[in-house]
Formats: structure tokens, sequence, C-alpha cells
């Protein structure tokens, strides 16, 4: 088996950045075939964590001392998915990825604050550098003349969640990261289901008899693209995601992660789905660059993460 690196994390998180980049596709896929955000992050996650529940049950010795972690672990990182996959449905798809990618600078707060991690000069230029670029993508102060409507709120509180699921999956390292990952998939599936159960209370209450959950326009393939999706993609885009955010430091994953935005906003591009302006390339290389000088630094702090504990030593105590 081949050791380990220091940049091993760093590429895992990469690679599914990448993948989330390009999750707006499927996600616009499903929704025209008659899903709201909401049921569709309730069936495309919550099919997938109904899936792991074996894996996390398996490991419930080593999670038990943590088991609080765990939970808010789920609450966290299942909002996140649920807003995310809910703002996208809704929303512009460039918006909506500028208003998330607040998140490396919660990501970078959060990490000083409640982890005690060292923001260095080159960290915070890779910040800077990040924020500066996405506000070149949607055109600068003109982005921002019409009032925030629901899928920005959406987008802003699931920026949030995202870097807070980054300082708690550090903060828990004796959680395995296939339980992190089943947690925050069933995370999702409950909380999008509560907020499916809430809008259709609100539409009951203004007359419409519309079903919450109207699975009419699925037809047999569409059902199993949609099963595959949930399966391989969700799982294991929430799968390198857990695991590389344990071994990385939670201002570092951040800005790592904004290479997301950069793959949404190409791949947006080259689908026709939408057009990118000069401005937006612009602020779309910059964010590369942002990536870059992150993801290339030196990794000795995230060396000092220790490794999680081998079931020999599980129940001995508890780090502190």
């Amino acid at each position: 088996m081949t050791p380990m690196t220091p940049m091993t994390p760093v590429w895992a998180l990469l690679f599914s950045a990448s993948l989330w980049g390009l999750t707006w596709w499927p996600l616009k896929h499903f929704a025209a075939h008659g899903l709201s955000g909401p049921a569709l992050a309730m069936l495309a996650y919550g099919l997938a964590g109904l899936a792991g529940l074996p894996w996390l049950l398996m490991q419930r010795r080593q999670w038990r001392a943590q088991a609080l972690w765990l939970m808010l672990i789920a609450l966290v990182g299942g909002w996140a998915n649920t807003a995310f996959v809910t703002a996208l449905v809704l929303g512009d798809v460039v918006r909506v990825m500028l208003l998330f990618y607040l998140a490396p600078a919660w990501s970078v707060l959060g990490g000083w604050l409640f982890l005690g991690e060292r923001v260095s000069k080159r960290r915070g230029m890779a910040l800077a550098l990040s924020l500066c670029g996405a506000f070149l993508v949607v055109g600068g102060v003109s982005a921002f003349e019409s009032p925030l409507s629901a899928s920005d709120l959406l987008a802003i509180t699931a920026g949030l969640c995202f870097s807070g699921n980054n300082i708690l999956a550090r903060k828990a390292q004796w959680v395995p990261a296939a339980s992190k990952t089943v947690g925050v998939l069933l995370g999702c599936g409950v909380t999008s289901a509560v907020m499916l159960a809430w809008v259709a209370w609100m539409a009951s209450g203004q007359g419409s008899t519309a079903p919450a959950l109207d699975l009419s326009g699925f037809d047999r393939n569409t059902a199993l693209r949609f099963v595959a999706f949930s399966l391989l993609w969700m799982g294991l885009v929430t799968f390198t995601w857990q695991w590389s955010v344990t071994r990385l430091e939670a201002g570092r994953s951040g800005v790592i992660a904004i290479a997301e935005l950069a793959v949404a906003l190409v791949s947006a591009t080259l689908s026709g789905a939408e057009t990118m302006t000069l401005l937006e390339c612009l602020g779309a290389a910059v964010i590369a660059c942002a990536a870059v000088l992150e993801a290339t630094d030196n990794p000795a702090s995230d060396a000092s993460i220790p490794p999680p504990p081998t079931p020999s030593n599980l129940l001995i105590k508890e780090p502190q």
C-alpha cells in the first residue's frame, strides 16, 4: 500500500471539490423532472445515508466517546447540504456559488477562534484573493443591487454551516471518516425532510393542493440514474470531503475548497447553461490562483493533527 503523504489530503480535497463543482448539473437535471430542492436533498442524501447505516453501527465503539460531536456534524453538515442543494435549484448557479463561498472566510475565522489555528501571511493572501475573485465573478457591486432572495439566504447559511462542519470534523478526531460521512448524509435527509414539511405546511395555508413530494416525472431510467447519483456520486464526494478535512486545518481546507467555485463556473459555461463575462473569467482565474497558493503551502502544520486512533486504543482514554 502506498503510504499517505502530507499532500494526500490536499489532493483528496481538490478531487472532492471538483465533484462538488459539477454537482449543480445532476441537481438541475433531476429538478427538471419535478423534484423541489428539499425533496431532492432528502432523497439523494437520505438514500445514501440509509445505505451507509450498517457502517455507522459497526463503528459505534469508535465514535461512542464522541457521539455528541458526531450529532453536531450530522446537524451542521446536514443543513449545509440541504440549504446548498435548495439554493442551487431555486437560484442562479453563479450567484449561489459566490454567496456560498464566503465559507472560506468563516473557516479561517472559525479555525482561529475555536481551534487556535495560526493565520499565516500566505493564508491571509490566499483568502483575500479568493474573496476578491468571488466578488469579481458576480460583477462587483452591481451583483448586490437587488435584495437578498431566499436562495441567497440559503446559500449564505449553507456556507456558514459548511465551514462549521470542517471545524467539527477536525475536532472529532476519534470519529471515523465513514461515520462522519453517514452522519452528514442522514443529517441532510432529516433536515431536508423538516424543510419539505415546512414548505408543504406553508403551501397548504395558502390553499395549495400540490403534493409535497411529486415523483410523477420520474420514469424507470431516471429513477435508476437518481439512485446511482445518490449512492455513488454523493457517497463518494461526502466521504472524500470528510476524510480530507479531518486531516487539514479548517482554514486551509476552506481556502483549497474554493476550487469548487471555479469548476462550477467553467462547467456551467462549457455546457451552455450559463455564459461568463470577461470579469467573471478574471474572477475565476483569481480564485484558482488562491486555491493553488494555499494548496502548495508548507503542510507542516497539518502534520500536527493526530491520526485517527487504532481499534486497540479506542477505549483507553479520550484525547484532550
